[in-house]
């Protein structure tokens, strides 16, 4: 059994071309890892994601049982009973994860990134991690972002959006309109009850994408990120 407590996140990171003065925390989806998603990014895009003051952090999650796999171990955030938005979530995981990556978070800010200059996001699971991790516990960060994610009808994530004392950071949400693993309306679904519960959240759709990422989203990404961390 993995001792979960014990566990060190791997980073891979692009570093900044000059002084570090922001940090953006990109989280890959199920099955993959940090190093990969950061490939998958330089593939789509034809170069990395990289900024003249900020850095870009690929953390790579655990490999942990995930109960979707039978069983089979996996790198994912958070284990789930079952891929469907009608079940409840595995909180018991995603908590412990939320203690970790926080600890991403501390690091850049002992490297004196305060948390106004950082945005957190992720890619299909990765997304939904960041949902929990900022709503839930880093509500003063300058930005989440998600790409091809969901969120379970009852998640936590949307009784802490309602019960937030301070302005939340804005959400941007992407989705591709064929994406079949993760249905579009899901994902359509999961940004209008953000809203309901109060999230300054906006909703992009990408034609013909399917739970993939493209170069027009990750241009949009690229822009977002600029216009909420620019000095």
């Amino acid at each position: 059994m993995i001792n979960m407590a014990a566990v060190k996140l791997q980073k891979s990171v692009v570093s900044q071309a000059g002084k570090h003065t922001a940090s953006v925390i990109f989280l890959h989806g199920s099955g993959d890892t940090g190093p990969g998603l950061r490939s998958w990014v330089l593939d789509v895009l034809g170069q990395n994601l990289a900024f003249e003051n900020i850095r870009v952090i690929y953390p790579t999650a655990p490999l942990r049982p995930y109960t979707p796999m039978r069983g089979a171990p996996s790198h994912v955030w958070f284990d789930r009973h079952k891929i469907s938005q009608h079940c409840p979530e595995h909180l018991e995981s995603i908590d412990s994860m939320c203690d970790h990556l926080g600890d991403i978070v501390q690091d850049e800010l002992r490297a004196g990134i305060p948390k106004h200059r950082m945005v957190i996001g992720g890619f299909s699971m990765g997304g939904a991690m960041a949902l929990h991790l900022v709503c839930r516990h880093h509500q003063d960060i300058a930005g989440i972002f998600c790409l091809s994610s969901f969120l379970n009808k009852d998640s936590a994530v949307y009784q802490a959006v309602e019960n937030a004392q301070r302005p939340l950071p804005e959400l941007l949400q992407c989705h591709g309109t064929s994406d079949e693993l993760v249905f579009h309306d899901w994902g359509e679904k999961t940004n209008t009850l953000l809203k309901k519960a109060g999230l300054n959240a906006s909703f992009h759709s990408f034609p013909d994408l399917n739970h993939q990422l493209c170069r027009q989203e990750l241009e949009l990404l690229r822009s977002w990120i600029l216009n909420k961390l620019s000095i």
